[in-house]
């Protein structure tokens, strides 16, 4: 599959990069040489194979929601703080 010039421009506006010219000569090549390499994936015979939706054999194990009691009280807890209002333990701000 040939990538064009436009098909790397479009992908940089969508993904909102600047790219230089030679990145895009460089892009061009690598998603080039990575679509290539996936393609190889058409030639592999998988006659008779099933498809696997996930290679190990998980599934969701599930518990009551339930409150459990906890060792330490609200005011245990608010005392090993360095600060706290209404309640709740007070934090730098982040943004």
């Amino acid at each position: 599959m040939k990538i064009t010039r436009e098909d790397i421009l479009h992908l940089a506006k969508l993904s909102n990069f600047s790219l230089s010219e030679d990145e895009i000569k460089s892009l061009g090549t690598d998603l080039e040489n990575i679509i290539g390499y996936i393609s190889e994936l058409n030639e592999l015979d998988t006659e008779g194979v099933e498809p696997t939706y996930q290679v190990f054999e998980m599934e969701n194990v599930w518990r009551d929601d339930e409150i459990k009691e906890q060792e330490a009280s609200r005011e245990d807890l608010l005392n090993l703080t360095t600060e706290s209002a209404q309640d709740q333990i007070k934090v730098p701000k982040v943004l």
